[in-house]
């Protein structure tokens, strides 16, 4: 009956859009349990300071208070909420450990209705607002239900070109020993699966974000499994797969994974989806150089790949919820002096164009924008010669204060000059100290969370 009486209560309240369901992904080191830590963080000071005036429903005084609510899908972990601000409040500041799974938490919103509608059954409203985390790894991998085994092992050959190319060496070697004809031998598949998934674990170790699949570098619970042991081969779409051999054993447990992996995946969470922010660093491939800003763009557009999901009517929304709103944020805005910010926004802007216009096709609504989740310096000016230019000083992640111009950070896609001539120079910092009784310091936070859900506290 309590199962019922929730599923009854879910239905009410999409009707009502008294519950929305956000989900948080980024591509690797972009920050998202930050993200999250900060957003609930803020929400649940908003009784007592004024921290979010860029949210229309904060400004206007109509947001009561938020507060944290037990999560309706009890199969799913918890977001280490408590724990990643105790590292935050640590001595010196910590930033919170990131997550390697999905996790969830809830949060209910009290709010002053402006909508008649809404006024006219209450004074005031409640909004139910799930948040979850989850990989981006994951999201790449959706893309592999269009593709049988041959196709995607094709895409990989494909891609091992310059730097991937290196880091497969010691995976091909050992490619070579397999022959897929002949009667399967599961510990050799073992063994040349797992120089795989060390080759995967070397791409993302090197800063590049195009890893398939994404399970085998962030495998949770299916650690050991043996649907985590293929790999791509060479043995072409004409090639007839002979019953019993190490062939068509990788098919199988390729199948297999695009059936009780990708699909789990998105049946279980992916379609329950509201609406979709992926954070995205742009600050680190400009770092590391030319192959990883590239890496990350076609990373990119590989999850745009994947919102391919319409606004929902009022019918199907109320049966069958679907993503209508995405945004890209770029994060670590407080790394970069503030008149870098309009750039930053117009990189990501320039990365995702691609998929943009496919995405206005389907009536999904995207936005650009920057943040910091967490600040981590404050912003001046340094003078150079007889030139005063803007700069940040924070702490770095070695205890060593700095003060520093990182740079430019391009308006446009760059070109081979700039690649050449690169002087963006990117340091991590520890987070600004935070005292227990006041929200983290933020930018832009309150911008993002508008997008999302302004519309939701009308």
């Amino acid at each position: 009956m309590k199962r019922i009486k929730k599923e009854v209560n879910d239905f009410i309240n999409r009707g009502m859009d008294s519950n929305v369901r956000i989900a948080v992904t980024g591509l690797s080191r972009a920050g998202k349990t930050a993200f999250i830590t900060s957003l609930v963080n803020q929400l649940l000071h908003t009784a007592t300071h004024d921290n979010l005036p860029l949210l229309t429903a904060a400004r206007d005084k109509r947001l009561i208070g938020a507060k944290r609510e037990p999560q309706a899908n009890m199969m799913v972990p918890r977001f280490a909420y408590d724990e990643a601000m105790s590292q935050i409040h640590a001595t010196p500041p910590q930033w919170p450990l990131p997550t390697r799974d999905v996790s969830e938490i809830r949060l209910a919103f009290k709010y002053k209705p402006n909508k008649t509608t809404k006024k006219l059954l209450s004074k005031t409203a409640i909004l139910n607002v799930d948040i979850i985390d989850y990989p981006g790894e994951w999201l790449l991998d959706l893309p592999l239900l269009d593709m049988d085994f041959a196709t995607w092992s094709q895409t990989q050959f494909d891609a091992l070109k310059g730097q991937r190319g290196d880091l497969a060496k010691a995976w091909l070697s050992e490619l070579e020993k397999v022959d897929l004809s002949a009667e399967v031998n599961e510990k050799l598949l073992e063994k040349v699966a797992h120089t795989y998934t060390e080759y995967l674990h070397a791409c993302k170790d090197a800063g590049l974000h195009w890893v398939q699949p994404g399970r085998f570098v962030l495998p949770g619970e299916l650690a050991g499994a043996p649907v985590l042991q293929f790999f791509p081969c060479r043995a072409g779409s004409e090639s007839k797969a002979l019953k019993g051999s190490n062939l068509a054993m990788l098919e199988a447990r390729f199948q297999e994974y695009q059936q009780k992996v990708v699909k789990a995946f998105y049946k279980h969470h992916f379609a329950t989806f509201d609406r979709q922010i992926v954070l995205v660093d742009c600050l680190q491939p400009l770092n590391a150089g030319d192959e990883a800003f590239y890496d990350m763009r076609q990373a990119l557009e590989q999850i745009m790949h994947s919102f391919r999901y319409g606004r929902s009517s009022f019918l199907r929304r109320l049966f069958s919820p679907k993503i209508d709103k995405v945004l890209f944020a770029a994060t670590k805005a407080d790394h970069i002096t503030p008149d870098q910010h309009p750039n930053l926004v117009s990189l990501l802007q320039q990365m995702v164009h691609p998929a943009w216009q496919t995405a206005a096709y389907e009536n999904i609504e995207m936005s650009c924008m920057s943040i910091a989740s967490i600040q981590s310096t404050t912003t001046g000016f340094i003078s150079s010669g007889d030139k005063t230019i803007p700069a940040l000083q924070g702490t770095t992640l070695d205890g060593e204060p700095m003060t520093m111009f990182p740079g430019e950070v391009p308006k446009k896609l760059p070109n081979a000059a700039y690649w050449q001539n690169n002087g963006f120079d990117f340091t991590s910092f520890r987070p600004m100290p935070s005292p227990n009784d006041e929200p983290v310091k933020h930018i832009r936070l309150d911008k993002a969370l508008d997008y999302l859900i302004g519309d939701k506290l009308k």
